[in-house]
């Protein structure tokens, strides 16, 4: 267990950060399998730039990597693309 104040700072603002950066990844994660069940190729375009945007914003705040994020918006653009 931390012994001074400010180690027990970090670790109180580490359990924050923690449970603020599960929260994003989450609500990703949950976008993009919202997105990829869509059947309707119409309502899956017009929510792809949201979701594109969401992982922007999950890679901008470093929760996942810009790299992960250029090849989830890739693999979300393929699965619209796909939609009959």
């Amino acid at each position: 267990m931390a012994n001074n104040a400010s180690a027990k700072k970090r670790i109180r603002q580490a359990e924050k950060k923690r449970i603020s950066n599960k929260y994003y990844h989450k609500t990703m994660r949950n976008a993009i399998r919202d997105i990829k069940s869509l059947e309707d190729k119409k309502a899956a375009e017009d929510a792809l730039p949201k979701v594109v945007s969401l992982i922007d914003r999950v890679a901008k705040r470093n929760i996942i990597h810009k790299n992960k994020a250029s090849n989830l918006k890739s693999s979300v653009a393929k699965s619209v693309a796909s939609i009959k």
